[in-house]
């Protein structure tokens, strides 16, 4: 807990750091006096004694802690995005060391304020210093909006602001950059004149250089010795841990996992190859890695603090476990829970450990005459066409909060409410319908040639309870629903060829939904399955469903 927690502030502090800095290079755009009015502002922050001490304790300890994942992984199996972010961690100091010592350190021993034309000269002097620097800041910026993004997007706002953030993330560091050479551009003509050049850096005496540069020698040196002492310790701990045993995991799919006793759930099952959820990286903060321990649980030792919080958080039973967290000491079984692929937005939906009731709204599509399609198309056509009727429909449901829980080779299934709650999932199915349509009619449009015949669709939604949770095989479940309020969607769909229109909603959806439904015709359902005759309502015009609340 202790250390995510110095890994977040630090963090912060870093990121309000390069923020600042990067802003500062970026006016230069306007011109040096403005760059050097903003720099002289934030020098106030950054020499202040707490914030001196607090930046530089931010570098070393983000370093540290750097050194400290990579001992702490008993393997370097890591995602993609997880070995850049260590990676770029470790490369930050290192990158960092000369731009400090010449800068800070100087101000600090010899009282020399150091001003960006000097900077800027020395880079368009010496070009190798100035690419250093560009490569320095593009480092630091994408260590930081990793981390950021990996950080925020288990928070519920996150989607709706992460276009804003994109382009921000992309703008600052070009600009900056943009703003670093045209201040070269600005003095490059002046950089000719050896006598402006010595009064530029004149402040600059050789004695500063003759103590100066054996330090940042010596700290390059030092920094290279904690990484090799890392990596030695790493053979030492697998030498250790070999000579306590190892545990067998046995999985569901039927694969066996051995490891040896110090490894945690997830990195055994890494470490085998065997991909596995973990939205957070194993911080233990999402729970997409959460096992179901089938044999074995008396065995493992208790949950610690921070996978005791993340567990209660969605009220897991005993048996459930985060595999992040869990180090096995004898044999167990385990069942993952969530699929490989389980996202940001399934770590924050609450419950979704098992199956568990919930009020939710289910709609049933269905693709009409997709038989005659393939009679009618080369079999690559129709899966081009099929494949586009697809996209569109999962395009739609993304828009309207709807999560895709099925598909059926013509048709889909769709869960509505499973957030925000009985009221907007109503209204968020009905404008899932309305999505549809309209896609549905931009595509016919465009395939209008290939095809020779528009597609067609029936919609069928109901609201009620059911049995929400992760189903299906082992090595891909995945978030679905079932029960009785599933098989009625599922039966008000085939209703629309029976009343001779596009949708058919329950009165439950209706209601829940606020809308006024009395212009579209009432009707009575006799569905297989059910002794009372269901009241729906049949919807021909699509559009008319997104009305305002009566």
């Amino acid at each position: 807990m202790y250390v995510r927690w110095l890994r977040l502030s630090t963090g912060l502090i870093l990121a309000t750091y390069i923020i600042l800095h990067l802003l500062n290079l970026a006016l230069g755009l306007l011109s040096i006096g403005a760059m050097e009015g903003f720099r002289k502002a934030v020098t106030e922050i950054w020499y202040h004694p707490v914030g001196g001490i607090l930046l530089y304790f931010s570098f070393l300890t983000h370093f540290l802690l750097a050194l400290w994942s990579l001992y702490r992984r008993s393997n370097l199996r890591l995602k993609a995005w997880e070995a850049m972010q260590l990676t770029l961690g470790l490369l930050i100091l290192p990158l960092a060391a000369s731009h400090i010592i010449g800068i800070r350190l100087r101000a600090e021993l010899f009282h020399v304020e150091v001003t960006y034309p000097q900077v800027v000269a020395k880079y368009w002097l010496e070009p190798w210093l100035g690419w250093k620097q560009v490569i320095l800041v593009l480092v630091i910026w994408l260590h930081m909006t990793i981390g950021l993004h990996y950080w925020l997007r288990l928070k519920a706002w996150y989607p709706k602001a992460l276009p804003v953030l994109y382009l921000a993330a992309a703008l600052l560091p070009v600009l900056a950059l943009l703003g670093l050479a045209r201040t070269g551009l600005t003095i490059a003509p002046e950089l000719a004149s050896p006598e402006w050049v010595a009064r530029l850096f004149a402040p600059y005496m050789p004695q500063q250089e003759a103590v100066l540069k054996p330090i940042e020698h010596w700290s390059l040196a030092v920094m290279a010795g904690m990484l090799l002492a890392t990596l030695a310790a790493r053979e030492i701990r697998r030498a250790v841990r070999n000579r306590y045993g190892s545990f067998r995991m046995s999985l569901e799919s039927g694969r066996r996992v051995i490891a040896p006793v110090g490894l945690t759930m997830l990195e055994a099952i890494r470490a085998a190859g065997i991909p596995h959820a973990s939205v957070c990286g194993g911080s233990g903060r999402c729970t997409t890695c959460r096992v179901r321990v089938n044999a074995g649980l008396d065995a493992l030792p208790l949950p610690n603090d921070t996978e005791r919080r993340a567990l209660s958080r969605i009220e897991a039973p005993r048996n459930v476990r985060l595999a992040c967290q869990t180090r096995p000491r004898r044999d167990l079984a385990v069942m993952p829970l969530l699929p490989p692929s389980a996202s940001a937005q399934v770590a924050r939906r609450l419950g979704a450990v098992q199956g568990h009731e919930q009020t939710v709204t289910v709609m049933f599509l269905d693709l009409r005459g997709s038989t005659a399609l393939g009679e009618r198309m080369l079999p690559y056509d129709a899966v081009f066409v099929l494949n586009r009727f697809f996209a569109e429909m999962s395009a739609a449901l993304k828009e309207t909060n709807g999560h895709y829980a099925q598909f059926n080779g013509d048709g889909l299934m769709a869960l509505y409410g499973l957030e925000r709650g009985v009221e907007a999932g109503c209204r968020d199915a009905l404008a899932g319908a309305a999505a549809m349509f309209r896609r549905l009619a931009a595509l016919n449009e465009s395939l209008e040639a290939e095809m020779g015949q528009a597609l067609q669709m029936g919609i069928g939604i109901h609201t009620g309870e059911a049995i929400v949770g992760t189903m299906g095989p082992p090595d891909a479940p995945t978030l679905t629903a079932v029960g009785d309020t599933v098989n009625v969607a599922a039966r008000l769909e085939s209703e629309t060829k029976t009343f001779g229109c596009r949708i058919v909603v329950s009165e439950t959806t209706a209601a829940g939904s606020g809308y006024d439904f009395a212009r579209f015709p009432r009707h009575t359902a006799e569905l297989r399955g059910r002794t009372e005759p269901l009241p729906v309502f049949a919807v021909d015009d699509a559009d008319a469903l997104t009305m305002q609340p009566a």
